[in-house]
């Protein structure tokens, strides 16, 4: 099946028409920045109009400035997260300092200041202060902030964990933990669960995330295909209701990430996280059976550096992760006997062995069969398929003739992602950035046998470029201009592909060039460990992505203007037992084969 998607969403072309008194959702429009917006008054509270403003990133000293209007408001718009300091001067007034402002993503801070009469040489630094409160916006949403985000022990360091935080918000499917971690759990039939959330009462998959404003969804059941690492993450924010009319193809909510830039101080590190089955507990099965505990090991490391590469204008920023997981998991199933592949049923507690092709109508509807003496299938009556098959199972390891084979699958795989990040401040009017992100899982099958007999293997990978370009046109007019590339791929494979089927026979070898794919067959016998049913999955989505948008602040208005254009490409096949899936049940070999009661082997 293919299948290719061209939309080109013209959306929200948005003005914002206020009285004075509602200055402040003049800064509502911010998307993927932040922003700070305040009102200069003195100390009897008359607005100071015409004051100097000037907002400091502290992090790369890049600097914005403004003047206060007729009624003493200011507002910058599209700061990146991170924190500022607001500097504010008059002419016969002390000068004003503001450090250590956060500004967050998708949010606007109010900072009011009053000056006192005095010296512009004199400086009134203001540092104990209240909570800056979110009023720009009513947008219901929570922000995770930068320590939270690397501070918070998570199993598998997936940052997406953190979205359960915000109230409104279902986890579904295998969204908690690592993508890999988690196949043990169902990830290799559900391989994009982990970004699966219903937010704010929407249903599963209707949510958008978006990373440094580039989306992250793809049109597979609107999957999130990529959880970038935690060092990665500068902050990130979910809202649950009343998003901005920029996500308003959702149904659910929005996380909106943001990753980690470059500052004038070069900073790094690196980390190794190990478990293993040292201190883990065996299981009563594994115990009974004498089999020691299953094999469990989990490495994750990492490192990553961020600084300058010339100060105040060019930075960079650097991370990368691998993650190796391998777990056992303890298998008890039935197995045929030596005896019974070579047609001895003769031991007790094997119901008896009737000759299908003894079939007879004693009575409409009734049927009967004779069996087989001393309950032997004659060796010229076992098909050669069959005796070629039956060898894909197994010896039993435990007595008895049910639940007489134990041992220990393996499930894991091994992944690794790769952050590239460089911002360039090309002038006090205009900033750059540029981001490349590549992530790579596999998943090794569940083997029970050890002979590709069974098991699925997953490849995913993820290659995301983003590049944006903010520009003040002038004091009141910013423009932003950004696009992003996304491909996602996965697929399953079973471990036999390309098998030679001549092994089964002459009738199996003439069918071999004949099949686009070849492998083991499945096989289901009643009773019996089944080899399942294979399926051969291959996808690719592209999602190319251009957004446009203007903010011009016109006196107590704002006026926010955009568009946003997608590219959606899907591609995908799939091709289900393309070697054929055969099931056995005891009807064959029963009395009567509408009450069976013989056995599927």
């Amino acid at each position: 099946m293919q299948q290719q998607i061209r939309r080109n969403t013209w959306f929200h072309i948005c003005l914002f028409v206020l009285s004075a008194i509602a200055f402040g959702d003049r800064a509502s429009a911010q998307t993927f920045y932040g922003s700070v917006v305040g009102t200069v008054s003195d100390a009897s509270g008359s607005a100071i109009p015409g004051a100097a403003v000037t907002i400091t990133n502290t992090g790369t000293a890049e600097r914005r400035s403004a003047e206060t209007d007729a009624r003493g408001n200011y507002l910058f718009v599209n700061l990146v997260p991170g924190t500022y300091r607001v500097d504010i001067e008059k002419p016969g007034f002390q000068h004003l300092a503001r450090p250590d402002v956060q500004v967050e993503v998708q949010a606007a801070v109010r900072i009011d200041a009053t000056l006192q009469v005095g010296e512009v040489t004199q400086t009134m630094e203001v540092t104990a202060q209240t909570p800056l409160l979110q009023t720009e916006n009513a947008s219901l949403s929570q922000v995770v902030e930068g320590r939270t985000v690397q501070e918070t022990p998570l199993n598998g360091r997936n940052v997406l964990n953190l979205v359960e935080l915000s109230p409104g918000v279902v986890p579904q499917g295998s969204s908690t933990g690592n993508p890999m971690g988690n196949q043990s759990k169902g990830s290799t039939t559900n391989p994009n669960g982990w970004g699966n959330y219903q937010i704010g009462g929407g249903m599963a998959n209707q949510s958008g995330t978006y990373l440094d404003g580039a989306p992250l969804n793809v049109s597979y059941v609107n999957s999130t295909v990529l959880v970038p690492t935690q060092d990665a993450i500068q902050e990130f924010r979910i809202a649950t209701n009343n998003v901005s009319p920029e996500f308003g193809r959702f149904a659910g909510g929005i996380v909106n990430l943001t990753t980690k830039s470059g500052t004038n101080s070069l900073h790094g590190g690196a980390y190794e996280y190990l478990r293993n089955r040292v201190l883990n507990a065996n299981d009563f099965f594994n115990n009974r059976s004498n089999i020691a505990r299953p094999p469990f090991t989990q490495n994750q490391f990492g490192a990553n550096a961020g600084g300058p590469v010339k100060r105040d204008k060019t930075f960079f920023f650097f991370s990368w992760e691998d993650f190796k997981y391998r777990q056992g998991i303890p298998t008890l199933t039935t197995v045929p006997t030596q005896a019974m592949r070579n047609g001895d049923f003769s031991a007790a507690g094997i119901p008896a062995i009737y000759d299908p092709l003894s079939t007879m109508q004693t009575a409409p509807g009734v049927y009967t069969r004779t069996p087989f003496p001393g309950n032997m299938i004659p060796a010229n009556r076992i098909d050669a398929t069959a005796k070629v098959m039956q060898n894909y199972w197994a010896l039993p390891n435990q007595p008895g003739l049910i639940n007489n084979w134990a041992g220990n699958g393996k499930v894991g795989g091994d992944q690794y992602q790769l952050n590239a990040r460089g911002d360039q401040n090309i002038s006090e009017s205009q900033r750059l950035f540029a981001r490349y992100t590549r992530w790579i899982g596999n998943t090794i099958p569940n083997d029970i046998f050890n002979n590709k007999s069974s098991g699925l293997s997953a490849y995913y990978s993820t290659d995301q470029a983003v590049i944006g370009d903010t520009y003040t046109i002038s004091p009141s007019t910013i423009a932003d201009v950004r696009g992003s590339f996304l491909r996602f791929r996965f697929g399953f494979t079973p471990p036999s592909i390309g098998s030679n089927l001549s092994e089964f026979g002459p009738a199996w070898a003439a069918l071999q060039n004949q099949m686009t794919f070849t492998h083991f067959p499945g096989d289901t016998v009643n009773g019996y460990f089944g080899f399942p049913q294979f399926v051969i999955v291959r996808n690719v989505n592209n999602v190319y992505s251009l957004s446009e948008n203007v903010t011009k602040i016109a006196g107590t208005h704002t006026i926010k203007i955009g568009a946003e254009h997608r590219l959606i490409e899907w591609n995908y096949g799939q091709t289900n037992n393309a070697s054929g899936s055969f099931n056995f049940d005891n009807r064959f070999t029963a009395q009567n084969p509408l009450a069976p009661t013989g056995s599927g082997f």
